[in-house]
C-alpha cells in the first residue's frame, strides 16, 4: 500500500497524486501524524506533503532499518526528497509523475547495523566495513561469528551464526588474527594489560614488550581498554611514557590503573616469582596488575587471564580479559506516546535482541524493533542471565530490579512531561 498523506489545503493535490500512483495508493482522512501512525505497518511506500524537518520528525520514532522500513519521501512545491527506506527509485517515480526535481541519496547508510554494532560494543572495526554493509544490505548470506558470545542486538536474517557459502564472514574477538578478504573483524576493549619492570626501564622497552602482545599472547592490541601496575610503578617514565605513546599510535586512550602491593600479594597467579616478592612485596606485578585491573572495569562481571606473563628485556607483560556478560536495559516508557519517549530509551530498544514487557507496551514500541528482534511478556533476568541482548520496557518511569542478575543492568528511566 501507497500511503499518500497531506493536511487540509493539500488534500486534493494528494488524491490527484494518489490517482496517479494507482489503486494501491490511498489518502487517509483526518489529521496526518496518527493517520500515518496507525497504518504504517501496512505501508509498502509514504508520500508526505509536508517540508522535510517536519516529515523526518514525524517518521523517525517509526523507523527500524533500510530494509525493512517503507519508502518515505516528502512533497514541496519544487522537489521530491527521499528520506528513509530504500526510496530512492520511488522518489524518481514520484518526481516523474509531478513533474518536479528528485532528491535522492544514494550508497551505504552513514549509521548502518555495522556501524552502530561497532559503537555499541567499544569496539574497533579491521576489514571493509562499506563492502560488507552493502552485502548485507543486499541480502547476500554473511556469517557472524561471535566465540566469546557478546550480547549483540537484533541481526537481519541473512546475518547468520553458521555456514560456509558466505559472501562476507564478520568475527567479533578480540584475538589476533591475520586480514583476509570478505573477513571483517570487530575488536571489543575487554583487554587490560599489566606491566612490570625494572627501575629506570625505557619506554622504547616498555612498548616493545607491549607490541609483542600479538605474537607472545595472541591478542590484537586494539581491544587494550586499560593498562595497570603497581602503585610503586605509577610514576616510572618508561611505563607512563610507553602508555601514552600506546595512545598516540592508536588513535585512543587507556588509563594507567595503579594498586598497592598489598592488593596484588593477594591475587593468585599462575606464576608467582619469588624476586619479585623479595622486591615488591608481592609475588606478582604484571599478573595480578591486569587481573586487578580487569576486575575494576569490569564492574563485578568475571574475569580471566588472557596471557600469562611473558618478559621481554627487563619488562614483564601480562594481559586478563572482562569476559562479556548478558546486558539487561530496564527502560521506562514514559506516559506512552512516542513523542514523549527519551531517545536514550529508544536506543536501548534497538540495541537488543529480545524485548520483554506487557502486551501494551510491547505494541507501543513495535515500530522500533528491528528485523529478526523476538519479544515476550516473561523471562527477562533469565535471559539476560544467560548473555542475550534484553530491554525490559514498562510505562511510566519504568521495571524494577527486584533479584541480582548476572548481566550489565542498564536503567533508562521514563520521563513525564508537567
Amino acid at each position: 500500500m501507497i500511503g499518500v498523506f497531506a493536511g487540509p489545503a493539500q488534500r486534493g493535490d494528494a488524491a490527484d497524486l494518489a490517482g496517479l500512483l494507482g489503486a494501491d495508493a490511498v489518502v487517509p482522512d483526518g489529521p496526518v501524524k496518527p493517520a500515518v501512525r496507525s497504518l504504517w505497518p501496512r505501508l509498502g511506500a509514504v508520500v508526505l506533503f509536508l517540508d522535510a524537518g517536519s516529515a523526518v520528525r514525524l517518521v523517525a520514532p517509526l523507523l527500524r532499518d533500510r530494509r525493512s522500513d517503507p519508502a518515505v519521501v516528502c512533497v514541496d512545491e519544487h522537489f521530491v526528497v527521499a528520506l528513509a527506506g530504500d526510496a530512492d527509485v520511488f522518489t524518481r517515480h514520484v518526481a516523474d509523475v509531478l513533474n518536479r526535481t528528485a532528491v535522492v541519496t544514494t550508497g551505504p547508510l552513514v549509521d548502518s547495523m555495522l556501524d552502530e554494532l561497532v559503537e555499541q560494543l567499544d569496539a574497533t572495526a579491521v576489514g571493509d566495513v562499506e563492502g560488507c554493509t552493502a552485502a548485507i544490505e543486499a541480502g547476500e548470506k554473511v556469517v557472524l561469528r561471535n566465540p566469546l558470545n557478546f550480547p549483540l542486538p537484533a541481526l537481519p536474517p541473512n546475518v547468520v551464526a553458521g555456514g560456509e557459502d558466505a559472501t562476507w564472514v564478520i568475527v567479533v574477538d578480540d584475538r589476533a588474527a591475520a586480514a583476509k578478504d570478505h573477513v571483517l573483524r570487530i575488536v571489543p576493549r575487554t583487554l587490560v594489560v599489566g606491566v612490570g619492570s625494572t627501575r629506570g626501564a625505557s619506554a622504547t622497552s616498555v612498548g616493545a614488550a607491549l607490541s609483542e602482545l600479538d605474537v607472545q599472547g595472541g591478542l590484537d592490541l586494539r581491544a587494550i581498554k586499560a593498562f595497570a601496575t603497581a602503585d610503586a610503578k605509577a610514576d616510572e617514565p618508561g611505563i607512563v611514557d610507553a602508555v601514552e605513546d600506546w595512545g598516540f599510535w592508536h588513535g585512543d586512550t587507556a588509563e594507567l590503573l595503579t594498586f598497592p602491593t598489598g592488593e596484588l600479594a593477594e591475587i593468585g597467579v599462575p606464576n608467582p616469582s619469588s624476586v619479585v616478592r623479595n622486591s615488591m612485596g608481592t609475588a606478582s606485578v604484571a599478573e595480578a596488575a591486569a587481573l586487578r585491573g580487569a576486575r575494576s572495569v569490569g564492574h563485578g562481571g568475571q574475569i580471566e587471564l588472557a596471557a600469562e606473563k611473558f618478559k621481554r628485556d627487563n619488562v614483564t607483560v601480562a594481559a586478563a580479559r572482562v569476559l562479556p556478560r548478558g546486558r539487561l536495559a530496564l527502560v521506562g516508557l514514559g506516559p506512552g506516546p512516542a513523542e514523549q519517549r527519551t531517545p536514550r530509551a529508544e536506543a536501548e530498544i534497538r540495541r537488543a535482541a529480545f524485548v520483554i514487557g506487557s502486551p501494551e507496551a510491547i505494541d507501543s514500541v513495535r515500530p522500533l524493533l528491528r528485523s529478526g528482534t523476538e519479544v515476550g511478556h516473561e523471562g527477562a533476568f533469565d535471559l539476560a542471565a544467560r548473555g542475550a541482548a534484553v530491554a525490559f520496557v514498562a510505562f511510566g518511569t519504568g521495571p524494577t530490579l527486584d533479584i541480582p542478575v548476572e548481566a550489565d543492568v542498564i536503567v533508562v528511566p521514563g520521563v513525564w512531561e508537567h
